[in-house]
């Protein structure tokens, strides 16, 4: 006769998590170490200090770039599309080659139309770009 073993609830088969656990940090500290972090490229604005006086210089007209609430681009009382931007500096930068772009921003404007102002008068080759927010023009 033979003799038939139960196996009783007790005895149930368990199963050792700890090396599951082993492999996945080394695995973790793998990714992180062999990761590469993107390095954020930052956009500097030369800010005018409130107390400070502007020189003007009867020879260079600077570019003064008005930036409303609706984000909507205003440059010598005219609506400009920001896709025309560059093309507008370019042509203000043939007549004065050392004027700058002075941007006068809504509080309410969105960063990424400053940006956008920005690379255009950086691409047509403007001087420089200062920024100044207001509340309301």
């Amino acid at each position: 006769m033979r003799h038939h073993q139960k196996i009783h609830d007790d005895q149930a088969a368990e199963i050792d998590l700890t090396p599951m656990l082993d492999v996945v940090f080394i695995m973790l500290i793998f990714f992180i170490v062999t990761a590469t972090f993107i390095k954020e490229v930052s956009l500097t604005l030369d800010r005018p200090d409130k107390n400070q006086q502007v020189s003007t210089d009867t020879k260079t007209e600077h570019m003064m770039v008005k930036v409303h609430a609706d984000n909507q681009i205003v440059i010598n009382d005219l609506y400009i599309d920001k896709y025309s931007l560059r093309a507008y500096f370019q042509s203000h930068q043939a007549k004065n080659p050392e004027a700058i772009v002075i941007i006068k921003a809504h509080n309410k404007s969105k960063t990424a139309i400053l940006t956008t102002i920005s690379d255009a008068a950086n691409a047509a080759g403007m001087k420089g770009v200062s920024l100044d927010n207001v509340d309301k023009f």
